[in-house]
């Protein structure tokens, strides 16, 4: 029997690996969170062609685990202008909000992307289209320029702590990575042979 095939080391950590992960928090940390009221919810399950009893995901139909943007807040590291609230928001699953990521709907939609609904031959998809046109154009989701509204003085400022912290995360990674050669060398001379 070989033991070792039923082990797996965790993967080790990397401090620069959460760069998108720190570019995304300052981009949603200044993109506003506009809660629904509960008609504003039936009234984007009416148009998705859905009731309270058959709530389900607008681009395949699986059930619900999440709202994705319909449009993304965040594409190539910087803000796109659209903000959270029910006319960017759509039922959706974690299958289908993973595979679409930051890419546009109808494009995802119909593309060989992974678990796209194409992919899965989803046999409604047109009609899934037709409603989420129908949806996006009733009433159309909010685009703001973020920059002009704050002032280019209070943005370059904003992009510029991100900058620094990811200049400092890519530091502080080169000086874990010597730390960790050091520690493991330690650790070999401490280990009899």
């Amino acid at each position: 029997m070989d033991y070792l095939s039923l082990f797996r080391m965790p993967t080790p950590m990397k401090i620069t690996g959460r760069s998108s992960s720190i570019t995304n928090a300052f981009i949603n940390a200044i993109i506003p969170v506009i809660h629904p009221s509960a008609e504003e919810v039936k009234q984007a399950l009416e148009l998705l062609g859905m009731t309270f009893d058959t709530f389900r995901c607008a681009y395949c139909g699986d059930g619900v685990s999440e709202w994705d943007h319909l449009h993304p807040l965040v594409k190539d590291k910087k803000p796109t202008g659209y903000i959270s609230e029910i006319r960017n928001l759509v039922p959706s699953c974690g299958k289908c909000n993973q595979s679409k990521g930051n890419k546009e709907w109808k494009t995802w939609m119909l593309s060989n992307a992974r678990l796209s609904p194409t992919v899965r031959r989803i046999q409604d998809i047109v009609q899934r289209i037709e409603r989420l046109d129908a949806y996006e154009n009733f009433k159309a989701p909010t685009k703001m320029d973020f920059e002009a509204i704050v002032g280019s003085e209070v943005w370059a400022a904003h992009q510029n702590n991100l900058k620094q912290l990811q200049s400092l995360m890519h530091e502080s990674q080169q000086l874990a990575a010597r730390m960790n050669a050091e520690i493991f060398s330690a650790y070999r001379a401490s280990r009899p042979v």
